[in-house]
């Protein structure tokens, strides 16, 4: 056997280390993006669909079903017909709307260390959020419940390179419709101190998380109103509709001072004519409605210009995910958002029914359109499968290990004296090697990425150690994560708090109120 081989097969301190560790994870924080934004538009292109979004909302308008929404546009000076319910308005009422909303907000969850600034070059990766169903490889394809809500939770605390969790990420539906969101709430603040994402369907879910994290932060909901510390999902029923549920939402959020991210979901060839000039153009018309409105309801409330544009299979009518288009669009709505001075949210999601090698490069596609158009907030960046309707517990760690590699990959390239190496250089000899220098023994522990998922054991190595796939050692990370989860401490008198607020709107609910 050759001495290479002899290298290879043996393992390193540190790889000994991590067997009998901890799975090995960069450590918490938040990344931010050193490299320029890329732009596959031109300014004149930008402004195209700039002038064409307007437009649409002049001309053609946007149906909105909220009476109260409709009331704040009618005073602001647009044209609401009040038979359809459209609501139509020149661009100059737009543009002064929108230049009120900030560039840049916080998000503050019950730990303070954890907070998330959305503006600039900042990024923050989140947790799926909506399927109804959730699959691992132990227990197969099942309708989401509440116990799997609390492993996704768990594992999104766990994961370093997860920052926030999304909208439920699966509906635990042996639980009353009305009242889960409690549920998921209280998982949400107990099992994890990240900041989470209300549920925006009517008034009171969204009012419901501002007040549960208002007690678990020990603040008054006032107080959240100047430090925001949940956000939502505004999305838009496209072609160019907001519905009433989704517009008392943002009116409930917005009104309290916490941010919403609108987003239209735009499917070229279904939602949108075919081309991607016409999306872009509809979504952001969609965009500019939904921003204008929350600016209505409180001036320089925070808000992000959300983009979900992407296209279906034009022989099946299913959605598709990461293809080419997706991407392009990824990047071109960071153009758009730039250009309104606004906090940008993504997503890098798939269609595979797997996780899979289709599931990955899908995923990878988006993920660095995402990255390469400066998203600030990366939804469903962690675990979404089935184009959305499955949450994977293989795919969650497939991400992670992704996002990891992405977040290193964003670290800035350090060049000086002591990087250079030119010490080292003199003393190997020509056709030696730097595995014993100094310099390489200082750094032998960080100088590189070190994988949780990959394995880069040689064939036979890999082979006596089961031939595990990828996928297969996601599983094995997963149950082990779990066993590594330690519960973040709620102080007690904020969670007996919880508990009486819980009781108190079960109770309300129950009886009728919203």
């Amino acid at each position: 056997m050759s001495e290479r081989r002899r290298r290879r097969r043996s393992a390193s301190p540190r790889d000994r280390e991590a067997t009998a560790g901890t799975i090995p994870q960069l450590p918490w924080k938040q990344p931010r993006n050193p490299y320029p934004p890329m732009n596959i538009l031109s300014e004149d292109q930008v402004e195209t669909i700039h002038r064409a979004s307007l437009r649409i909302l002049s001309e053609l308008g946007i149906e909105l079903m909220s009476a109260e929404g409709r009331d704040l546009f009618a005073a602001a000076g647009a044209r609401v017909d009040a038979a359809t319910q459209v609501v139509r308005i020149d661009p100059a009422l737009v543009e002064s709307l929108i230049a009120t909303a900030p560039s840049g907000f916080t998000l503050t969850s019950r730990n303070a260390a954890r907070r998330l600034i959305f503006g600039g070059d900042h990024m923050a990766f989140g947790l799926v959020a909506g399927p109804p169903s959730v699959h691992d490889r132990i227990n197969g394809r099942r309708s989401g419940n509440l116990k799997d809500y609390e492993t996704f939770t768990k594992l999104a605390h766990h994961f370093n390179a997860i920052h926030i969790i999304g909208n439920q990420v699966c509906a635990p539906v042996e639980l009353p419709a009305n009242t889960r969101h409690l549920d998921t709430y209280s998982a949400n603040i107990r099992l994890s101190d990240l900041c989470f994402h209300a549920t925006a369907i009517g008034a009171g879910r969204a009012v419901d998380a501002i007040e549960m994290q208002a007690i678990a932060r020990g603040i008054s909901v006032d107080d959240m109103a100047d430090d925001p510390g949940v956000t939502t999902i505004i999305s838009v029923n496209s072609p160019r509709k907001f519905d009433d549920t989704m517009a008392e939402g943002l009116i409930a959020m917005s009104r309290r001072g916490q941010p919403v991210a609108i987003t239209p979901f735009t499917l070229m060839g279904a939602m949108t004519p075919v081309t991607l000039a016409a999306a872009l153009a509809q979504q952001n018309a969609e965009a500019l409605f939904g921003i204008a409105l929350t600016q209505l309801v409180r001036q320089g409330a925070p808000v992000f210009y959300g983009s979900y544009t992407s296209n279906v299979d034009m022989r099946s009518g299913a959605p598709a995910f990461g293809t080419p288009e997706n991407t392009k669009a990824n990047i071109a709505s960071g153009q758009l958002a730039r250009r309104y001075g606004l906090p940008y949210r993504a997503s890098p999601t798939n269609a595979s029914n797997a996780a899979d090698a289709q599931a990955t490069y899908e995923t990878q596609m988006a993920l660095w359109a995402c990255t390469l158009g400066h998203a600030n907030l990366h939804y469903h960046a962690a675990g979404w499968l089935e184009g959305g309707l499955c949450a994977s517990l293989e795919k969650l760690v497939i991400d992670v290990e992704m996002l990891q590699h992405m977040i290193a990959f964003l670290e800035p390239v350090v060049i000086h004296e002591d990087a250079l190496g030119f010490e080292a250089m003199r003393d190997v000899p020509i056709g030696g090697h730097f595995f014993g220098t100094p310099h390489t023994l200082e750094r032998y522990e960080t100088a590189f990425y070190r994988p949780m998922l990959s394995d880069w054991q040689n064939y036979e190595a890999w082979e006596l150690a089961g031939s595990k796939t990828a996928t297969e050692r996601a599983t094995d990370l997963w149950q082990r994560a779990l066993e590594e989860y330690e519960e973040p401490v709620l102080a007690p008198d904020r969670a007996e708090a919880l508990d009486a607020y819980i009781r108190r709107r079960r109770e309300a609910i129950g009886s009728g109120e919203p």
